[in-house]
């Protein structure tokens, strides 16, 4: 199996500015950032000892890919992507590990939620209905079965962003209000929404079911638009689910890491630090990505 690349060295080149569970950011200018992916995967907010190969390639491609079907698709949309070009800075030794796994990025005062929107009710969200008959809080109607879609339409259900080692709370919307404050709050719940049905139209033509994703939001200091920024539509934001097995009332195979959720779970590791993933299961997580890239895209890395 091909090395994963979990640990980025710009060798100088770039001053850091922050580390995440998968990317690492880098300052080329007062405006623009360096977004590197590194191959490193986290489940329950935990970062795995080892990494999926070729994963940062991937999740950067996608990205790409969602940015121009979404711009296409609703030209006002403004995004933090500038292009795939590696910054004049960085050294030639490490362009041909770098390109494609990284993205220039207008910087952004980032907004501190999760955008999260919900089209099918599976995962955490089913868990809570199935106890209180709500999701994050909002009462929904009675009687769904699990991965049914929501019948009024997707749902904004938010998330606080955790630092990392810490965990991601589900929010009630009025909660984001109270973190966001007007007009911000209402700006975000309404693009996410649109955003996630244009994106679920478009997998849905692709054989593909978008059943949840998140989305991030920045704020463009000089003009105080809200901008998309970070990964987007991807299988480590988002739940994919091949349309032809579809059926309501169960789990379904998924397009994304679930099928590493599934195995921390069934080993008794959800949560734990310290996991090393076996060869035979990365494997498998990765051709669970290359095959939801090559669904939405019909392209190959």
């Amino acid at each position: 199996m091909a090395q994963a690349l979990t640990t980025i060295d710009l060798q100088g080149a770039l001053p850091l500015v922050a580390s995440g569970k998968v990317r690492d950011l880098y300052e080329i200018d007062d405006k623009t950032l360096l977004f590197v992916a590194s191959d490193r995967i986290s489940a329950y907010d935990v970062i795995m000892e080892n990494g999926i190969p070729n994963k940062g390639v991937l999740l950067t491609l996608c990205t790409q890919t969602w940015f121009k079907a979404l711009k296409e698709a609703n030209p006002s949309l403004r995004t933090h992507f500038i292009t795939l070009d590696l910054p004049p800075q960085i050294p030639e030794s490490l362009r041909p590990v770098l390109q494609n796994r990284s993205m220039q990025v207008r910087k952004l005062r980032i907004l501190p939620i999760e955008a999260i929107v919900r089209g099918y009710i599976t995962g955490s969200a089913w868990n809570e209905y199935k106890k209180s008959g709500t999701v994050h809080g909002i009462q929904v109607p009675a009687g769904l079965q699990e991965s049914q879609a929501f019948p009024d339409g997707p749902i904004y259900t938010p998330s606080t962003k955790a630092e990392q080692g810490e965990h991601d709370e589900n929010i009630h919307p009025d909660q984001a209000v109270a973190i966001l404050g007007e007009p911000y709050a209402s700006t975000v719940a309404k693009m996410a929404v649109e955003l996630y049905k244009t994106a679920h139209e478009y997998a849905l033509a692709r054989g593909v079911i978008i059943a949840d994703t998140k989305f991030e939001f920045g704020v463009d200091e000089e003009t105080g638009e809200v901008v998309l920024a970070d990964e987007v539509l991807t299988p480590d934001s988002s739940r994919f689910w091949p349309k032809e097995s579809y059926a309501v009332g169960r789990g379904q195979a998924s397009f994304d890491k679930q099928f590493l959720r599934d195995w921390l779970v069934s080993e008794g590791l959800k949560g734990k630090e310290g996991v090393r993933i076996p060869d035979d299961i990365a494997l498998k997580t990765a051709e669970k990505y290359h095959e939801a890239w090559e669904k939405l895209t019909g392209g190959k890395v």
